[in-house]
């Protein structure tokens, strides 16, 4: 993909980093329009809206449809922002190219099924439209299924093509809508160095408050842009009301946001920094995990009454991390003061078990 184009339109410049803002979903003409001239007076020139809202289970408002669509004309019309939204099928493509929709994003979902790629990329292609498409990351957190998708919008002719991480679904509660795993557009970068890619820290967040810090970590790795909701009342949105700012408080965001320079010599080493941080991040989480464990052996042992102690055990643990690390280049004196701190929190948690059921 070395012949890649940047994300340009007609008759408007658009900076670095890429900035595209909108609600979550095109809920009303007013909803639309009163959203978007509050972001064109702020200097935003990429207006997005959701017309079909794929949702995870029947019954949900799963977008307004081609009703939505003559709203977007509206908002080119009068603020000369740009338009884009996401499409999912043929009827999609086609519906929002014939209303002059500026430039398609293909979600999550669509992005992991190579058959409605396909079906969209022949849309594309048919359309003979030099319009801009972004591909979201698959659900899952599997690479060669994002490139895989990339490669068939580029082999539908399309250049001005980019990438958009929304992070990664995961079992469980955690700190995130969608796990960041930011070493997935990490490697994507380094397969794909001309490839744009712009984060979603909507959709990687879930909460509003997350909104900025993430914006800054990708912005500080490196990424080209953002894609950000933005609605005009959003405690009262249709959808994801929860991960949608205000435009005013997207201004302060954007406009509190650090740049770094292009040719810092430390760009490699914030990488490097970050990755550290995600993976502190997941030994935190795995940690959580292994002690609700401890604490399920420490509900066991007191019903059938042994001993939380059980030193062969024990000994046994040590013995193999300690080989483990060894033959991963690790000191074997580091691994064994690890797992004596992690058996020592181990047994501290079964005791609050054995307490808790003494009370």
């Amino acid at each position: 993909m070395e012949d890649l184009q940047p994300i340009s339109f007609e008759g408007i410049a658009i900076d670095k980093p890429i900035i595209i803002a909108g609600p979550c979903s095109a809920e009303t003409e007013e909803q639309v329009l009163g959203t978007a001239r509050e972001l064109a007076n702020n200097g935003i020139k990429i207006f997005r809206a959701g017309i079909w809202k794929p949702r995870t289970k029947p019954g949900g408002f799963e977008g307004i449809g081609v009703e939505g669509l003559p709203w977007l004309k509206r908002v080119k019309e009068e603020t000369g922002m740009r338009t884009a939204t996401e499409v999912a099928n043929r009827a999609h493509v086609e519906a929002a190219l014939d209303a002059d929709v500026d430039l398609l994003w293909i979600g999550a979902r669509t992005s992991a099924n190579p058959f409605a790629m396909q079906e969209v990329a022949d849309a594309i292609k048919e359309s003979g439209k030099d319009v801009p498409v972004l591909v979201k990351n698959p659900v899952n957190p599997d690479l060669e299924l994002w490139i895989g998708a990339l490669q068939r919008i580029y082999n539908a002719g399309v250049r001005k093509l980019g990438a958009i991480h929304r992070g990664f679904s995961a079992y469980g509660k955690h700190m995130y809508r969608n796990m960041p795993e930011w070493r997935i557009p990490i490697e994507l970068r380094r397969r794909l160095p001309n490839l744009p890619i712009i984060c979603d820290p909507s959709h990687i967040g879930g909460k509003r408050e997350l909104v900025a810090p993430l914006s800054q970590q990708a912005l500080d790795m490196g990424f080209d842009g953002l894609i950000i909701e933005s609605h005009c009342d959003p405690d009262c949105a249709w959808s994801d009301k929860s991960q949608q700012v205000t435009p005013e408080i997207l201004n302060f965001i954007l406009n509190t946001l650090v740049l770094r320079q292009e040719n810092t010599t430390t760009e490699n080493l914030t990488l490097l920094r970050q990755e550290i941080d995600r993976l502190d991040n997941d030994l935190v989480e795995i940690l959580a995990k292994r002690m609700q464990v401890s604490r399920d052996i420490g509900q066991y042992k007191k019903e059938h009454r042994m001993p939380i102690l059980q030193a062969q055990r024990y000994d046994d643990i040590i013995n193999s991390r300690v080989k483990q690390a060894q033959e991963m280049e690790m000191s074997g004196e580091f691994m064994r003061s690890v797992f004596s701190a992690i058996h020592e929190e181990s047994v501290r948690q079964q005791i609050e078990v054995f307490n808790d059921r003494l009370r």
